[in-house]
């Protein structure tokens, strides 16, 4: 990751820059020390409506464009913010706390969406043409994709760059203005995102940033923009479905929570705990990818429990930049953790590595729990903090049963020698992602589709589903020629029926 060029000062600018005099302050902390990184105007409703008009008139030059000339404006975008990153990756450790190698992976793994979102739009979203049937031949049907308008979006706190660059991309490549309302815990980075792109296109606001709190939010939810991407809580999607319902705007929801794992007889038990101890202490555990549970088959439990320990014992959170993890970035959440360990050493789940004297604030010591009862908050809750469960199963099926019964993870690792069999197993899963012998690793791949299934997701961002959810069609069907047999007619001819009736006895009546 290079270094940037501009002076501190660059930086503190950008914190600086939407706190005028006398106005009400948001205000953002660095959860490792406490000290304040950043100061943020509160923007109102008008404020809010003002910016929603200027993304209403930058979306009309912005859409003419086309898919060329917005991918030129968009790598050159990449560019730009490339060349910047070593400001993006301190900002993001100071408002987040994450190590320097978590920063620099998501920057990376955003720029990347960026670059796939702006090379792959055109091939995804032109117009094609469509076949017809023998009686509407003389039609010419085609598809197309055409942008929405204007784009909310409500970034988390835990991926504040990466979680939010997977709509703002895809949405900027299908043509879209973006309207981006950071979390207030990580608002520095959605303004320097924003002004990155104020340099390279001063007159023209594609994308803005808005900041505020859970109020500023819910105001963009009901400034009628054309559709609203949200990621977070359980609580906050509620909110932001209900705000949208005022106005019909429809949603893309990505809520937190937590995948699973598999662990099959035959799998590489040392790879399957790495990545095990990996997707769920990575980030604090702070990741909506990660993993909460691991469903482990019986013969192999015992050893692959001990594989997990080792892993686990040597990890060490903390501020400077070799810790494996940095602080928890909401500070209520470590409540959240302390209350779902308890439950689960109650109902009788043992603790492996760790305890409820692991959670020394802001930080908590890696967690390892064994043998946790299903119907515990620390299985069936939202799982944010560095702590993973392990369970035994019998056998893949009763592996699928529990994670289906449970609803809440998102993606499921399986890892098996026996790759042949795994599609039919993914099929019995109800999670939006499946992934074999790795963990975390399919965040890196922008063509994949993200989402989750039921409440845990509405919609899909990254990938062609990701530039067609930001996206209106528009179907078109022209008349070429007088069609031979023509029924679209008051005056139609009695033969040309007695034709349609027959060829339809031969095409639909018999067997192929």
């Amino acid at each position: 990751m290079t270094e940037s060029t501009q002076p501190r000062t660059a930086m503190e600018s950008v914190r600086t820059a939407l706190y005028p005099t006398g106005r009400e302050v948001l205000t953002s902390y660095d959860p490792r020390t406490g000290e304040v990184v950043g100061s943020y105007a509160m923007m109102g409703t008008g404020e809010l409506d003002r910016t929603v008009r200027a993304a209403r008139s930058a979306e009309r030059w912005w859409a003419a464009l086309g898919f060329k000339a917005r991918k030129r404006w968009l790598l050159d975008w990449k560019r730009h913010i490339a060349k910047r990153a070593g400001e993006l990756v301190e900002i993001i450790r100071e408002e987040t706390g994450k190590p320097e190698a978590d920063a620099v992976i998501e920057v990376l793994l955003a720029i990347e969406n960026l670059d796939w979102a702006a090379r792959n739009a055109g091939r995804t979203l032109r117009r094609r043409g469509l076949r017809s049937t023998w009686l509407t031949r003389n039609q010419k049907a085609s598809v197309g994709y055409l942008p929405l308008g204007v784009v909310g979006v409500l970034g988390p706190w835990n991926n504040p760059l990466f979680t939010p660059m997977g709509s703002i991309a895809y949405a900027m490549a299908a043509g879209n203005a973006v309207v981006f309302k950071p979390h207030e815990l990580t608002t520095g980075v959605g303004v320097w995102l924003a002004e990155s792109w104020q340099r390279l296109a001063p007159d023209q606001p594609v994308l803005q940033v808005v900041t505020g709190d859970h109020v500023t939010g819910a105001a963009l939810c009901r400034a009628k923009v054309d559709k609203i991407a949200y990621a977070g809580s359980e609580a906050g999607a509620r909110e932001v479905i209900s705000a949208c319902a005022q106005t019909m705007t429809p949603v893309v929801v990505e809520r937190a929570g937590k995948g699973a794992m598999v662990v099959h007889v035959d799998a590489e038990l040392d790879d399957a705990a790495e990545a095990a101890v990996f997707g769920a202490m990575a980030n604090a555990g702070q990741n909506p990818t990660g993993i909460q549970r691991a469903y482990v088959a019986d013969s192999v439990y015992d050893n692959f429990l001990e594989l997990v320990a080792a892993h686990a014992r040597v990890l060490r959170p903390g501020a400077d930049r070799h810790a494996s993890y940095g602080p928890m970035v909401l500070e209520s959440q470590i409540e959240v953790v302390r209350r779902q360990v308890r439950d689960a050493l109650a109902r009788g789940g043992r603790a492996v590595v760790g305890d409820l004297e692991s959670l020394r604030e802001p930080y908590i010591q890696p967690i390892v729990l064994a043998e946790v009862p299903e119907q515990s908050i620390a299985v069936t809750g939202e799982a944010i903090g560095p702590v993973l469960i392990v369970n035994r199963v019998a056998n893949l099926e009763e592996a699928a049963e529990r994670i289906n019964a449970t609803g809440n993870a998102i993606a499921v690792s399986v890892f098996t020698r026996d790759v042949a069999d795994v599609d039919s197993f993914a099929e019995k899963l109800r999670v939006g992602v499946v992934t074999i012998n790795s963990s975390t690793a399919y965040t890196s791949i922008p063509a994949l589709p993200f989402g989750g299934v039921g409440e845990y997701g509405q919609g899909h961002s990254h990938g062609e589903h990701g530039l067609r959810e930001f996206s209106r069609t528009l179907a078109v069907a022209r008349k070429q020629y007088r069609a031979p047999v023509n029924l679209s007619t008051f005056e139609r001819h009695p033969r040309h029926l007695r034709l349609a009736k027959t060829m339809f006895r031969l095409r639909h009546a018999h067997r192929p």
